[in-house]
């Protein structure tokens, strides 16, 4: 296959990959269950396409995809409404404002920097020979630092919260004891891993899981990263 050839495929199938993964994403912002009140939710494995094409033609291109798919998640967000959080951090009037800086570092964290981080996952394309365990490894690499860009996101932003959360009865027997050996940042901390663990655990173990499946797939086997 000629360079001109090659390109093509990889823009094609990289194009095939981001309307896989937006689908996924959209079909599964539409269940209730699976979104959390204050923002996040985990889905049926909506990025293990953008994981793929990094996988498949190397972290350069998938750094660049993942970018892309971030500000289509910005885009998509707003269009089915999840994003009223978002637009609420840019109104001074909303309950949500804390100043347009920090709104600005909000849109950046949780979505510019965590979905771009999704291009780590052809991180061991070419050091580990059984290449579905290094597809599973490299999912495991990209969503783990996705969740602790929304850590970092949440223990800044958002730690203010962690006090009532913990407060609340469907945390009460857990809760209650943090909230009697923790205070301050730490408090903050810990409220960030937990509650965006909440969807980002699910989401490591249902994308690592079909990672194991998809990665089986002739056309995923012999990929050649570039």
């Amino acid at each position: 296959m000629n360079r001109t050839a090659k390109q093509t495929q990889r823009l094609t199938t990289s194009a095939v990959m981001l309307a896989l993964a937006m689908v996924l994403a959209m079909v599964c912002a539409l269940i209730p269950f699976l979104n959390l009140p204050f923002g996040g939710g985990f889905t049926v494995a909506s990025m293990l396409p953008i994981v793929i094409i990094s996988y498949m033609y190397g972290m350069k291109w998938g750094f660049f995809s993942a970018a892309i798919y971030s500000v289509i998640q910005i885009v998509m967000d707003l269009y089915l409404g999840k994003g009223s959080t978002l637009i609420a951090l840019f109104m001074p009037n909303s309950e949500d404002y804390m100043g347009l800086g920090a709104a600005i570092a909000i849109l950046i964290i949780d979505y510019l920097v965590a979905y771009t981080l999704l291009g780590f996952g052809g991180a061991f394309r070419k050091v580990i020979k059984n290449k579905t365990l290094a597809l599973a490894l490299g999912v495991v690499l990209a969503l783990s630092l996705r969740y602790l860009a929304h850590i970092v996101s949440g223990y800044i932003f958002y730690g203010a919260w962690a006090e009532w959360f913990f407060s609340q009865d469907n945390f009460y027997a857990i809760g209650g004891w943090i909230l009697e050996k923790f205070s301050g940042n730490t408090l903050a901390l810990i409220y960030s891993i937990f509650y965006n663990g909440l969807y980002m655990i699910p989401e490591i173990v249902i994308t690592t899981v079909a990672a194991l499946i998809v990665g089986r797939l002739p056309v995923i086997k012999k990929a050649d990263a570039e």
